[in-house]
């Protein structure tokens, strides 16, 4: 398995392309924007697009989705339907933000429990409401990586002030859906540097263990 980070939209947020290496077939994880800057970042790392996945419904996440998808002929997997609300709305926030926004619904919607498959590879998925209702992420156990989007960041954890945030959410999505995978865990976070569950457990201000045992 192989991950690469693509920065995309004024925001700065972490498009991820993966990629089976035996297969050297992969996905786009939140195509944000910037469709030209990914397909470039595509045909670089050489490898055939297979379907779009959704950590959530942000605009920086998910605004040009549907484009991208279009455009290598592909599904789009995710988010969980708790975002059908965010999604609905890409329009509206993309002129917000001077970000393109195109609405749709995906060709699947997630739950917990779920399986995507990346060419040989098969990720985990794990819905993990508090930044949207229906974020989710993706762990591919193997290779101890999981793709994160808005829960945790380096330092951080993701806002829960836009609508259907919810903090104490946020907090128990981290402690009983991502800690349990394990602190050798790396991450890529939807903005930021990658980082390891290991590292946060002991220095994020927000979920180490010593500030949630405070």
């Amino acid at each position: 398995m192989r991950a690469a980070i693509v920065p995309v939209t004024p925001i700065e947020q972490n498009c991820t392309l993966i990629w089976c290496t035996a297969t050297m077939r992969g996905a786009i994880v939140d195509p944000g924007g910037d469709l030209p800057k990914i397909q470039a970042a595509v045909a670089q790392a050489g490898f055939t697009v297979e379907k779009v996945l959704l950590t959530h419904g942000h605009i920086d996440h998910a605004g040009e989705a549907k484009p991208c998808a279009d455009a290598f002929g592909v599904p789009i997997e995710g988010p969980h339907e708790d975002d059908r609300f965010w999604l609905a709305r890409l329009e509206e926030d993309g002129k917000n933000w001077g970000i393109r926004g195109v609405p749709f619904e995906p060709d699947r919607w997630l739950s917990d429990g779920d399986t995507v498959t990346v060419g040989d590879l098969t990720l985990d998925v794990y819905h993990t409401p508090g930044h949207t209702a229906g974020h989710v992420i993706f762990h591919h156990a193997p290779s101890r990586f999981a793709q994160v989007g808005d829960v945790l960041f380096q330092g951080s954890v993701g806002r829960t002030d836009l609508p259907q945030g919810n903090h104490k959410q946020l907090i128990e999505s981290i402690v009983t859906k991502l800690w349990p995978l394990g602190d050798e865990t790396a991450f890529i976070p939807g903005h930021g540097k990658p980082s390891t569950f290991a590292h946060e457990r002991q220095w994020n201000m927000f979920v180490s263990d010593s500030a949630l045992s405070a």
